[in-house]
């Protein structure tokens, strides 16, 4: 897929660019061409002989060449942007990310962006401090630059060089060269998720009880985290918002961790307003204990009694307030034939699709590698698919929310 692709690595100054020397090399290593573009702050943190040595090319970094040099190109910083497949910055600075949002052009990296021609891929990485990279004006220039189409991947979470701990860190090399790759995959970019904000709830939830005991139910997340993995594939923006599960993070999908009910409330209200897609593929218990038992409850008696509220219905906040250029999707578990009741739930939550599937934890529902799912529209249309695997079923059913996008999303 690499061998023979122009691609530009754009190197700003965090700590996090001593990692491109090899991210240089893994592309090299897969036939592809690299030049460097790196702004003065990046030579502070990465040396230029470095990067030429690994890339078998000159560095680029002002954008005034010397006069009267043999060979010299005056207009590399046209050049270099147009003869590109594709641009990499990483890591990107709070600094480069407000230049490129307002077409600032100062040195060669800036230069490259501006004159990429249309439909290359541009991938950024940010790469900061948490706070930095929470700050309004950063997530406003990246929200600047996702609808100028480009592909933003959100940093990881780990230790910071300021010594924290969260948001912030710069993927491996190994992991940027996945992500290039998926981007240059046509079928990737000519899906009509490509870029689309989608957000899935995934798992169980645990209602404490007391410190050591919880209400909770079968469900492994298998569901969800194949429709974040199907959907990122597809080139959407995903968010997985997850209960306790033992499973990996899909590759290009960005996780939040969560126990309770209310935690997955407070983790998904955030993107109520500009997600796309909602799927909420998440087992959330209904109750939840009044009032948990500080530390450990002693078994004195036969019988306890526990008083129980209800949790919030995320998917029904959601489907009340989405706006027509929204779509709210859930899922119906039922023991035995209940179609009615999941089109009443269709109804009710005010969403888009719902796909009912009954739990006999053989072939569907919890804790399964396989399910059987029947999609069911607000319009009416029902769909009954056969047994497939859990990817093969998110398959479908993204299948079904690409054709119930808004016109002007496809």
């Amino acid at each position: 897929m690499l061998r023979g692709k122009n691609i530009i690595i754009g190197i700003c100054g965090g700590i996090a660019a001593y990692k491109t020397p090899l991210l240089v090399r893994l592309l090299k290593k897969r036939g592809a061409n690299v030049r460097v573009a790196i702004t003065e702050g990046g030579v502070r943190f990465v040396s230029e002989l470095a990067l030429a040595t690994v890339a078998e090319e000159p560095v680029y970094r002002s954008l005034f060449p010397m006069a009267n040099t043999e060979g010299t190109d005056y207009t590399g910083h046209i050049s270099l942007g147009e003869w590109a497949d594709a641009l990499i910055i990483a890591p990107a600075t709070a600094n480069t990310l407000a230049k490129l949002a307002i077409g600032l052009c100062d040195d060669m990296l800036t230069a490259c962006f501006i004159t990429l021609r249309p439909g290359k891929p541009v991938l950024i990485f940010p790469a900061m401090d948490g706070q930095m990279f929470l700050s309004p004006s950063v997530q406003r220039n990246i929200q600047t630059l996702f609808t100028q189409g480009c592909r933003m991947i959100s940093p990881e979470s780990g230790e910071l060089a300021s010594g924290q701990v969260g948001c912030g860190r710069m993927p491996e090399p190994e992991s940027i060269l996945k992500y290039l790759e998926d981007e240059l995959c046509s079928s990737t970019r000519h899906s009509p998720l490509y870029g689309k904000s989608v957000v899935v709830t995934a798992g169980p939830t645990r209602e404490k009880i007391d410190g050591v005991r919880f209400i909770s139910n079968y469900s492994s997340g298998k569901m969800g985290f194949a429709i974040a993995r199907t959907a990122a594939k597809r080139g959407a923006i995903v968010t997985l918002i997850t209960g306790p599960v033992y499973l990996e993070t899909p590759f290009g999908v960005d996780r939040l961790d969560i126990e309770s009910a209310t935690e997955m409330q407070a983790a998904a209200q955030p993107f109520f307003k500009n997600c796309n897609i909602f799927i909420a593929a998440a087992a959330v218990s209904d109750y939840r204990p009044v009032a948990p038992y500080e530390g450990k409850m002693k078994k004195d008696d036969d019988q306890i009694e526990l008083t129980l509220k209800k949790n919030p219905d995320i998917l029904a906040e959601f489907g009340m307030q989405k706006t027509s250029a929204q779509l709210a999707v859930g899922f119906a578990l039922e023991t035995q034939s209940g179609l009615e009741n999941a089109r009443k739930k269709l109804a009710s939550k005010n969403l888009d699709l719902i796909a009912f599937n009954f739990f006999d934890r053989k072939t569907s529902g919890f804790d399964v590698n396989t399910n059987i799912l029947t999609l069911i529209e607000s319009n009416g249309k029902t769909t009954e698919l056969p047994q497939l695997s859990k990817d093969e079923a998110a398959g479908k059913l993204l299948d079904a929310i690409e054709k119930l996008l808004p016109e002007n999303q496809h």
